[in-house]
């Protein structure tokens, strides 16, 4: 039987999915962001997917290179609607995007109306005229597409509102302080030790602060900015990996292939997550208090075949200490509890049953600290040691990111 599903139909659909999801988290829905994802006909900046995908739950790559890298894609619906949420835009105001692909450009477009402004960039000429060609198809000719690298000023004077960036990136070049407007919201993917979070941030005096965030993964970076992470393989194929952020100490690290071959010792941490809920702040606080700091990511042939316990194959926090490695691992299903998982954690190498404890003991100091939630503030590169906050330091090429912890019940 022919499907006659229409466009209208699948995106409504699309939009009651995401506003479901987000009320499961707890987490608003405005019903202007909602009114928008309604609107935007997102299949025209998909290419010849079938309809169905382009209204599904995934991203859509748009463009790759010539070695079949994505180098441009159309983010996942929920996903542009969660970093629309924290943007919270309104009528009238001026908007800068960096990384084009059209269709985020026109769902901010609807959200700032005709009296606001719309500025896209994107450093490929071939995703910017794509971006052009898709935004007059569909009715939003009046978005500016720019092919620049966003490293530096787009519009030198010009102060935005709000800076929505969708590439992950590993700093936050001076540009961007430059052309964010008072009271204006960088809204930003942020790599830090390896860990890609979309943040939040404002200004506050002479630095950037955040508290909001949540996981998210882009295409990455490129241009002058761009500063590769770094990943090791931890057999002869590339199945299974260890994932380093460009601010880790590599040269620490010694080749670990064959190690998942040895027998593995495991350890229970205690600790359990409800059915549903994140491990996004612990990711953090492992990632800040334990030496040796990494992500363990894998194909998902390899966790079928048992070769890691790995829930999320895009990373898991991991431990290594000389010629061991311990990593968060599947969790167990609670006793007595209604879809409650306990986390535990499993180790291979010469110290595993040593490293495998610690790991799950960092787990349980996390617990214990009241399940704190990270909280991010962005200092230039040249603030003196004196005028940091305390906490987690760490620094970047053009800035110094300290990173604390709240108590879940702060305000």
């Amino acid at each position: 039987m022919l499907n006659t599903t229409t466009a209208e139909e699948l995106r409504d659909a699309m939009v009651d999915r995401i506003a479901a999801d987000r009320q499961a988290l707890g987490l608003g829905f405005p019903e202007e962001a909602a009114r928008a994802l309604r609107s935007v006909p997102r299949h025209l900046f998909t290419g010849d997917v079938p309809l169905e995908d382009a209204y599904g739950d995934g991203a859509i790559v748009t463009v790759r290179g010539v070695d079949g890298i994505n180098l441009s894609s159309v983010s996942a619906a929920w996903l542009q609607a969660a970093m629309l949420c924290q943007a919270d835009l309104k009528p009238g105001e001026k908007v800068l995007e960096v990384g084009s692909g059209g269709y985020n450009a026109a769902l901010i477009a609807e959200l700032v109306g005709p009296s606001g402004s719309v500025t896209t960039v994107d450093i490929d000429p071939a995703v910017a005229e794509r971006a052009r060609r898709c935004l007059a198809d569909a009715g939003y000719a009046g978005v500016e597409v720019a092919c620049a690298d966003a490293e530096f000023e787009i519009e030198p004077g010009a102060a935005f509102d709000a800076i929505i960036v969708t590439v992950g990136v590993p700093d936050i070049p001076p540009a961007w302080w430059s052309q964010l407007g008072p009271g204006g919201r960088l809204i930003v993917p942020l790599r830090t030790m390896g860990l890609t979070r979309s943040w939040l941030l404002r200004r506050d005096g002479g630095t950037l602060a955040a508290r909001d965030h949540f996981t998210c993964g882009f295409v990455p970076l490129r241009g002058a900015g761009a500063q590769p992470g770094l990943s090791i393989p931890l057999r002869d194929d590339p199945a299974v990996s260890l994932w380093l952020g460009e601010d880790a100490a590599a040269s620490q690290l010694r080749d670990l292939r064959g190690i998942l071959d040895l027998p593995p010792a495991d350890a229970r941490s205690g600790v359990t997550l409800s059915a549903g809920e994140s491990c996004s702040g612990q990711d953090m606080w492992l990632a800040t208090t334990v030496p040796g700091f990494c992500q363990v990511i894998a194909d998902q042939e390899a966790i079928d075949a048992g070769i890691v316990a790995l829930t999320w194959r895009w990373g898991s926090p991991a431990h290594v200490d000389g010629t061991t490695l311990a990593y968060r691992g599947t969790p167990l299903t609670a006793d007595g509890s209604d879809g409650a998982r306990e986390l535990v954690t499993y180790a291979h190498g010469p110290d595993a049953g040593r490293a495998a404890a610690f790991l799950a003991g960092q787990i349980g100091a996390w617990d214990r600290a009241g399940r704190p939630r990270p909280r991010l503030r962005v200092y230039p590169s040249g603030t003196p040691d004196g005028e940091l906050a305390d906490g987690f330091r760490l620094e970047k090429r053009h800035t110094r990111l300290v990173i604390d912890f709240l108590a879940n019940d702060a305000r």
